[in-house]
C-alpha cells in the first residue's frame, strides 16, 4: 500500500495583503532613499573643506571639492537609488508573501473556529514564516476538538442515562430537579453540537 503524498500548498497571487505588503515596501524603499540622501549630505559636508582644480571646456577652474562632486553625487545616488529601489521593492514582496499568507490563513482559521468550525487546521507551505507557530496553534486546536469529542460522549451518555429514567419513575419531592438535569442536558448538548469537529 502507498504512503499518500503530502499536499503542497502554492500560492498563486503574491499580493495576499496589499495594504500590508506596500507598507512593508515602501518602509524598506524609504530607508534605502534616506541612506542615499545621508551620503550625499555627509559627502558634501566632508568635501567642502577641500578645493579641487579641474579642467573645464579647457579651463582650469578651482573650486570646492563639493561643488565639483555634488552634481556626479546627486546622478550617481539617483540611479543607484532607483536600481537598489526596484530590487529591494521585488525582494521585499517575496519576502512579506511569506508573512502575508501565513497571516491569511491564520485569519481564515480564526472565522472558521469562531463559526464552530475545529475540524480544519492552519496549513502553511515549506518556507512560509510562522511554521513553528501554526504547528502549536494546530496542536492546541487538535486538543480542544479531543475535549469537545469528550464532553459530546459525555452529554450524549446521560441524556441515554436520563431517556432511560421515566420522569415517572422520580419521586415526587425530585421530578422538579429531574426536570430541570433534563433541561440542561438538552441545552448542553445543543451547545456542544455548535460546534464541527
Amino acid at each position: 500500500m502507498s504512503q499518500p503524498k503530502e499536499q503542497t500548498y502554492s500560492r498563486r497571487n503574491y499580493y495576499i495583503d496589499k495594504d500590508f505588503q506596500n507598507k512593508f515596501i515602501l518602509k524598506f524603499c524609504g530607508l534605502v532613499a534616506l541612506g542615499a540622501v545621508v551620503t550625499m549630505a555627509l559627502l558634501y559636508l566632508l568635501a567642502r573643506q577641500a578645493t579641487t582644480v579641474s579642467i573645464v571646456h579647457s579651463r582650469i577652474t578651482v573650486m570646492t571639492t563639493a561643488d565639483f562632486l555634488v552634481p556626479l553625487m546627486v546622478q550617481t545616488v539617483i540611479i543607484v537609488t532607483v536600481v537598489v529601489s526596484i530590487a529591494a521593492a521585488a525582494v521585499m514582496l517575496f519576502v512579506s508573501h511569506k508573512i502575508a499568507g501565513p497571516l491569511y490563513r491564520f485569519k481564515q482559521t480564526f472565522k472558521e473556529l469562531a463559526s464552530g468550525n475545529f475540524s480544519n487546521q492552519v496549513r502553511l507551505r515549506k518556507g512560509d514564516q510562522l511554521v513553528e507557530v501554526a504547528g502549536d496553534f494546530n496542536h492546541m486546536i487538535a486538543s480542544v476538538r479531543g475535549q469537545l469529542l469528550a464532553t459530546r460522549s459525555n452529554i450524549e451518555s446521560a441524556r441515554v442515562d436520563l431517556d432511560a429514567i421515566s420522569e415517572f419513575n422520580v419521586e415526587d419531592s425530585k421530578r422538579h430537579q429531574f426536570i430541570a438535569l433534563k433541561k440542561k442536558v438538552q441545552d448542553a448538548e445543543k451547545a456542544v453540537n455548535f460546534f464541527r469537529t
